[in-house]
């Protein structure tokens, strides 16, 4: 991607906090114009402590940032005007009705689209009457980002958009979002909910302890770790009376019992030749289970790997 090409550009971003306490430890990034990237990672890996930086709410303590071209905290007024934002609370008066919070917001805003508008696309316009404080968590969210689209945001940032909402909300907010990236909005996203980020971004990083662990495609970050196939082995069979595991392509093995799970970064080369083998013995492999690595997987063994790469580190000093 070419860089003239980059909305968003972070270079070796650092966030101090009173006390010392270093949120965000030298990360780098970019994204792309038009593009969705997540930035994941689990309670305290300094997400919200970047996008702060990211939305002009906080100066870094070192490092580079831009948005559009410009710094987002020294050249507010460059930015502001061309950015939503979708913070984790929205913290408006609670006795507002929805549309007296929408109008209100409106008046800081913009080039805003109509009241109306902004609370029929995030499905609250028939709640626009309603107290802010007779509204569930859910619809406060909605209400969130009826105010993040008010200016037809060029960059729109979402801080855990969907929390609190129910299944049908979470995808409804879903589309909308796809809608927004496919007119031409970029979008950075945080989110908990991992098959959020497997299903909508472009691109995603993943953060632990304030650095960024690894970064790329959905597809490319799950390619990290092995595929599974599961089985139950047949009567009267052994694990022996496999084709050699190193010939399948498995780079490793659980038994328990009779189930069997083979884990390989091969996985259309092992099943090819298990089922071959299966046929050719003239048996079954019941409860049978081939799948691709999960995002969620990629997620926990990232985690598992950083904390283990630490506590070896510590033990070195």
């Amino acid at each position: 991607m070419n860089t003239d090409d980059h909305v968003i550009e972070v270079t070796d971003l650092r966030r101090v906090y009173g006390g010392g306490f270093e949120a965000v430890r030298g990360i780098s990034f970019a994204v792309g114009r038009g593009e969705l990237f997540a930035l994941l990672g689990t309670n305290g890996a300094g997400k919200t402590s970047t996008v702060e930086v990211l939305e002009g709410l906080a100066r870094p303590a070192s490092g580079s940032v831009r948005v559009l071209g410009h710094d987002p905290y020294a050249e507010r007024h460059h930015v502001r005007p061309r950015i939503g934002v979708m913070l984790q609370e929205g913290g408006f008066p609670a006795e507002l009705t929805v549309t007296e919070a929408v109008r209100m917001w409106s008046g800081c805003t913009s080039g805003s689209r109509p009241a109306g508008e902004a609370l029929e696309l995030v499905g609250l316009a028939k709640r626009s009457g309603v107290r802010i404080k007779q509204l569930s968590g859910g619809e406060k969210r909605r209400l969130d980002l009826a105010l993040a689209l008010l200016g037809r945001p060029e960059v729109l940032f979402l801080d855990e958009p969907t929390t609190g909402l129910d299944a049908e909300g979470r995808a409804e907010t879903w589309e909308l979002v796809r809608a927004l990236r496919a007119s031409g909005t970029t979008v950075l996203l945080t989110t908990h909910y991992l098959e959020e980020a497997e299903s909508l971004a472009d691109r995603l990083a993943i953060m632990h302890e304030g650095q960024l662990a690894v970064s790329g495609t959905p597809a490319e970050v799950t390619a990290l770790q092995p595929s599974q196939i599961s089985f139950e082995l047949p009567d009267g069979y052994h694990l022996g009376d496999l084709p050699p595991l190193d010939a399948l392509g498995v780079s490793s093995h659980d038994v328990a019992g009779r189930k069997v799970k083979l884990r390989t970064k091969e996985l259309q080369q092992a099943a090819t030749r298990l089922l071959l083998w299966a046929q050719d013995a003239g048996v079954e492999l019941r409860g049978l289970d081939v799948r691709s690595a999960s995002l969620e997987e990629a997620f926990l063994q990232i985690a598992r790997d950083v904390k283990e790469e630490a506590r070896q580190k510590e033990k070195v000093a």
